[in-house]
């Protein structure tokens, strides 16, 4: 009986947003690649698009020998869990993918294997290539074969011919080991193969009419990483993920590159290239408003032997432009009665109204939005407090108010209405493991965090698709603005005991097309003083 390996993947630039999929069949003895299949499917989750690069790998299987046994690996966890039979599938989307799936073959003939991202490249760089397709509406076409390098022109061992070549290589550029001489004013990258190689790769980028598919190892580690989710590493939370792995340099670069200057804090992060309009990025981001393109250029060029580079002129720096993100501008409600008593109050509890200084607070804060004059929609948590401050900064602002249930505070179960001390004192032990776990409740049927980020994450996803490209105020309060500021920054949930939030502050996160996401602000009170 024949074996095959089958490893798929997929992935959603947005979860959900353009996504595509790609799987490979391979000769577990050999390596070899038998088939290979991807698509660009449109707008959905990652989840769905790792199911169809599942089912279009096990197909092209069949396709190959209907008998043979295959082992399927993949990087999704939730995937390949679920499909073991290990995981119930609670999500109805995903139930008749995983059903179409368990039909192409015997179940006795398929198992699944879980592993690492690093090590599903294959089936990470098919998914990304369809959606790069996608993007520009052509349909995913399969590389061409390599070609296969020349022979040498001497017998082995021939010093003086192979030195010969290697000058002929230098001179002609082709050495990716040094930079061979450059035009004066082009700009020069010297260094080992592998800055070499990122520059080259980061070139393509930039330029236009890149071929899908052209070979850039760079150009895929990068894309790979700013498609990874910004929550960090796969958990209960947060199951669904797409191609890539996190890259810590790639996210400073990012930060930086997204940082905003003062008065430009809910801008579209946009620079005038020289002579037009256009967007200028750097290292494919989105710079900060007023950064003029030259000097974004010079601010991505990488340093190699301790010195910036100039990238060659023409070429630019950036890669495509993903347009402009969709900025959550997140305002704490203004105080109620319980606020300066800093006690629990949640979901569950009283539903208090503002108290005066709340109400001025909230006034406070929309003479602020409107003199940013960015906040096109306003989407408020259903509690009073939030809709009352909502309903002030819209009024301002001439925008109607959207109640999004997503956006209420945690019911904090028998907690509500005490304060810290009280709760400790009455329920130590129970405290204590909510401390110690995001997965512990509240005393009396309340809500964890873990239920939380659930809640938020999905609520994240609904307004990301409903608002892209647009700057939103959302009212909501302290565990949801922490959760979305925790899942910006892939930081752990005890990150959530370690930030400050005031009453009526602002903060904003910025989620770009590829995925990932930019904290601008946190906890900002200007307008109140």
């Amino acid at each position: 009986m024949r074996r095959f390996v089958v490893e798929a993947d997929g992935g959603s630039r947005g979860n959900p947003g353009p996504a595509g999929y790609g799987a490979v069949v391979l000769d577990p003895v050999t390596g070899e690649t038998l088939a290979e299949r991807a698509e660009f499917i449109g707008v959905a989750t990652n989840n769905v698009a790792e199911y169809r690069g599942l089912i279009a790998g096990l197909k092209a299987a069949r396709e190959l020998d209907p008998d043979a046994e295959v082992r399927v690996r993949m990087d999704s966890k939730l995937v390949v869990e679920q499909m073991s039979g290990r995981w119930k599938i609670k999500h109805p989307g995903m139930r008749p993918l995983a059903a179409e799936a368990a039909t192409i073959l015997p179940r006795g003939q398929v198992t699944y294997e879980w592993i690492p991202r690093e090590r599903n490249k294959h089936a990470d760089r098919l998914a990304n290539e369809a959606m790069d397709a996608g993007r520009t509406g052509t349909p995913w076409q399969p590389r061409s074969a390599p070609t296969p390098p020349a022979p040498p022109s001497g017998p082995p061992g021939d010093a003086a011919k192979g030195a010969a070549a290697a000058r002929a290589a230098l001179a002609s550029g082709r050495l990716t080991g040094a930079a061979a001489p450059a035009p004066a004013g082009a700009g020069t990258v010297a260094g080992t193969a592998g800055d070499t190689t990122d520059v080259r790769a980061a070139r393509s980028a930039g330029g236009a009419g890149r071929t899908p598919g052209a070979p850039a190892a760079g150009l895929r580690a990068a894309r790979s990483a700013a498609a990874a989710p910004e929550a960090g590493p796969r958990a209960a939370a947060e199951p669904d993920g797409t191609p890539g792995a996190p890259a810590a340099d790639l996210r400073a670069a990012r930060s930086a590159a997204t940082a905003p200057e003062a008065g430009t804090l809910f801008d579209e992060a946009e620079a005038l290239a020289p002579g037009g309009s256009a967007p200028a990025t750097a290292a494919g981001l989105l710079v900060p408003a007023g950064t003029r393109a030259a000097e974004a250029g010079a601010a991505a060029a990488p340093a190699v032997g301790g010195q910036a580079q100039e990238a060659p002129a023409g070429t630019g720096w950036g890669g495509p432009d993903m347009g402009a993100p969709a900025t959550f501008v997140l305002l704490r409600h203004g105080e109620t009665a319980l606020t300066p008593q800093k006690r629990f109050s949640g979901s569950g509890g009283s539903d208090p109204e503002l108290s005066p200084a709340g109400r001025r607070q909230a006034l406070a804060v929309a003479e602020a939005l409107a003199a940013r004059g960015t906040v096109q929609a306003v989407v408020t948590s259903p509690l009073r407090r939030c809709r009352e401050t909502a309903q002030a900064v819209a009024d301002r602002l001439g925008l109607s108010v959207t109640v999004e249930e997503g956006l209420r505070e945690t019911d904090f179960g028998a907690w509500e209405g005490l304060t810290f001390a009280e709760v400790r004192e009455r329920f130590p032990d129970d405290l204590q493991a909510w401390l110690d776990s995001s997965k512990a409740a509240p005393t009396g049927g309340g809500e964890s965090f873990a239920a939380v980020t659930r809640r938020v994450s999905a609520t994240r996803d609904r307004l990301l698709t409903a608002y892209a490209g647009r700057t939103v105020l959302l009212v909501t309060h302290v565990t949801p603005v922490k959760t979305l500021v925790r899942l910006a920054l892939g930081a752990p949930p005890e990150s959530l005991f370690k930030m400050e939030l005031s009453a009526a502050s602002l903060s904003a996160v910025a989620y770009y097309a590829d995925g990932n996401a930019s904290l601008r602000l946190l906890n900002d009170t200007s307008h109140l003083r």
